[in-house]
């Protein structure tokens, strides 16, 4: 790989711009992004050989900082799970309209949700619902309803917006909507779908497909309207018709499914205050990506890449987990509570690893005081501003603020609540059962070259192979963020107040 040192800036071509050479302050860091995001490591999917292996680089690394096994003797939280996986392999699907039949490709055209309430076989005719009044203008009854989807972790604005296939109706085919920040990804990396092991799946809502809006006129080939005129008056909000379509949908759908472990690593700094150090301060991340998935042609000369390496997703911030770790280590840095590093797997699953930790804290629940997550934050632009979720639920806000401040940084409220960011990320069940808790996002300012940046990286490489090694990044925010990390950690474990939620907070009262 070539590595040479630039600045971002925000232009159509900065997809082109070479990997980052790191700075004095950032190398042993990124150092750490590089093992982990290797692709030896295989995109460390849950319970995967690569994931394994990441496992094992973590652990060394923390041991070799002087960190204890913090799970009864062991660095290890074994998680059970349950998988439940799509074969495209040995599913089919088609189009058909008379005596025309057009071959789908899953994954690429359409994809389904792995369930095993999945239908082996579908034959059906298609309609299109797209406004209220479809009740007296079209019949349903055995039939799979097409609609045009909202953009993803959007309001649900229209008047015949379904999450289900209505009564009557076999099934429902969801054209995505790509124009967002964070839009649906198209490969799809796979289908599969874990849960804890013992746990009752997720309740099935029905035969649910998603369609890739690049081949979206294809449904409506001699209906007498077209992707284009429907997706035009969606965008200007205005009505849309109802209308039964020409084709047939048909496919054969198989899934398998199987048990598999993956582990959390848990790892703890003893505290040195009698008394502070039974309470624990969690610092998180989480060490799953997503493996191997779909090829992903990353730029036209390139041969399609199929690694999922989550360098900023989540590798760069278990690296800096382990980079703190060795800072304290060798300052002779003391804590006056203990700290617990929970390194999660099944993040990208659904939570599954913090779940699971959370529902068996190796430590008495009440001694957990508050957790810090590291996801979100890629360090993409100088570091002016930070997103801080829950900022204003508890007081780890008023130390957040306190501590950026004199950083000279300011701190805000998620401005885009509607992208549910707080729910998405392993800090989330922590506030479940009651344990304040907050994580970071690296916040452009509106309307500068920054926010650019921003977004040309949620639109072309989050979730995708392009989050790797060989991205533009900037130095002087990740030294920036790194620095005011481990401030705020220091400033947690050693203030004699217990962070609290503040009152009225609906977190207050635990929920699980």
């Amino acid at each position: 790989m070539r590595s040479i040192a630039i600045a971002l800036v925000a232009t159509v071509c900065v997809c082109s711009l070479q990997a980052t050479s790191p700075t004095l302050e950032t190398a042993r860091w990124w150092s750490h992004v590089r093992a982990l995001a290797d692709d030896a490591m295989e995109g460390r999917d849950t319970g995967s050989r690569g994931y394994e292996r990441a496992a094992r680089y973590v652990v060394n690394a923390l041991k070799r900082a002087g960190l204890k096994p913090g799970n009864a003797g062991s660095y290890y939280q074994t998680v059970p799970l349950h998988v439940v996986r799509f074969r495209a392999d040995a599913s089919s699907a088609r189009l058909v309209r008379g005596a025309a039949t057009r071959t789908l490709a899953w994954h690429r055209h359409i994809r389904v949700a792995a369930s095993p309430s999945l239908p082996s076989t579908v034959n059906a005719p298609m309609v299109f619902v797209g406004a209220a009044g479809w009740e007296r203008e079209v019949d349903v009854t055995g039939k799979i309803i097409v609609q045009l989807a909202p953009p993803p972790n959007a309001p649900r604005t229209r008047d015949a917006m379904f999450t289900r296939p209505p009564p009557g109706a076999i099934g429902l085919l969801a054209i995505d909507n790509v124009d967002t920040l964070e839009p649906r990804r198209w490969p799809v990396q796979y289908s599969v779908t874990m849960t804890i092991r013992g746990e009752a799946p997720a309740a099935y809502n029905g035969l649910v497909i998603a369609w890739n809006p690049e081949s979206a006129e294809w449904l409506f080939e001699g209906s007498g309207h077209s992707y284009r005129e429907l997706k035009a008056l969606w965008d200007e909000g205005k009505p849309l018709p109802n209308f039964p379509l020409p084709s047939s949908f048909r496919a054969t759908m198989r899934v398998e499914e199987s048990d598999l472990e993956s582990p959390n690593i848990i790892a703890t700094i003893p505290g040195s205050d009698p008394v502070l150090a039974q309470e624990h301060l969690v610092l998180s991340a989480h060490l799953d990506g997503y493996g191997f998935g779909e090829p992903w042609q990353t730029s036209p000369e390139a041969k399609p890449d199929r690694i999922y390496n989550g360098a900023f997703d989540d590798a760069a911030y278990v690296a800096l987990l382990i980079d703190f770790a060795q800072r304290t280590q060798e300052a002779r840095t003391t804590f006056r509570r203990s700290l617990s590093l929970a390194i999660f797997t099944g993040e990208e699953k659904g939570l599954l690893g913090s779940r699971y930790f959370t529902d068996h804290v190796p430590i008495a629940r009440d001694r957990v005081i508050a957790n810090i997550n590291l996801d979100q934050v890629r360090p993409l632009f100088p570091l002016k501003q930070l997103t801080a979720i829950a900022v204003d639920e508890s007081t780890l806000g008023d130390t957040i603020r306190d501590v950026a401040g004199g950083m000279g940084l300011r701190i805000q409220a998620d401005p885009e609540p509607w992208r549910n960011l707080m729910r998405r990320a392993d800090n989330w069940n922590f506030m479940q059962i009651g344990v304040p808790a907050t994580g970071f996002v690296l916040a452009p300012e509106k309307g500068t070259d920054d926010e650019a940046v921003y977004k040309e990286w949620y639109a072309r490489r989050y979730h995708t192979p392009l989050d790797d090694l060989d991205q533009p990044w900037d130095p002087s925010a990740a030294a920036t963020f790194n620095d005011f990390f481990g401030r705020l950690v220091t400033t947690l474990a050693n203030d004699g107040r217990r962070p609290a939620w503040k009152a009225g907070s609906v977190y207050a009262t635990p929920s699980r």
